[in-house]
């Protein structure tokens, strides 16, 4: 199981990806630009001393991740997925891509993706921050492959 971020934008919840990514022993995958520097001070802030346990691997764009990627399904979570993630059966060598703060994944990033999902909203309500989406997603995906066996 992997996360991927798809040109974050936002440094602070860049940081909480790599604190959720150190803590739960899940690789992340930075495909750049980012609408930020990555020495950002907020992206340390925000990662607290997680930063250094975490497995980060940076793309320098789009097609340098596909190039490289991890082997496995890429499962998108968008607004536009037709699944709703309780609905699906993860697999462990998943990649759970996550677009822009801001504008989500162009037409071409959605395409890739082997299945698109969303997260079940109430009525009226357009889309949770994306790390506590991805947290949401990642923790059904974990609990699915027994992703979470080998921690403490």
């Amino acid at each position: 199981m992997r996360l991927a971020l798809f040109e974050p934008d936002i440094p602070q919840n860049l940081g909480s990806f790599i604190r959720l990514s150190a803590c739960l022993g899940v690789p992340l995958d930075i495909i750049e630009p980012c609408g930020f520097p990555l020495d950002d001070k907020r992206i340390r802030r925000a990662s607290m001393d997680y930063y250094d346990l975490a497995r980060i691997t940076r793309h320098a764009s789009w097609a340098a991740f596909c190039r490289d990627r991890a082997p496995g399904r890429l499962v998108l979570l968008t607004t536009k997925g037709a699944q709703t993630f309780p609905e699906v059966v993860f697999e462990p060598s998943d990649t759970l891509l996550l677009g822009r703060e801001s504008a989500g994944v162009p037409d071409e990033v959605h395409d890739a993706a082997g299945l698109r999902l969303r997260v079940p909203l109430q009525e009226g309500a357009r889309s949770l921050n994306v790390t506590l989406a991805a947290s949401m997603v990642l923790s059904e995906a974990l609990r699915q492959t027994s992703g979470f066996a080998a921690l403490s």
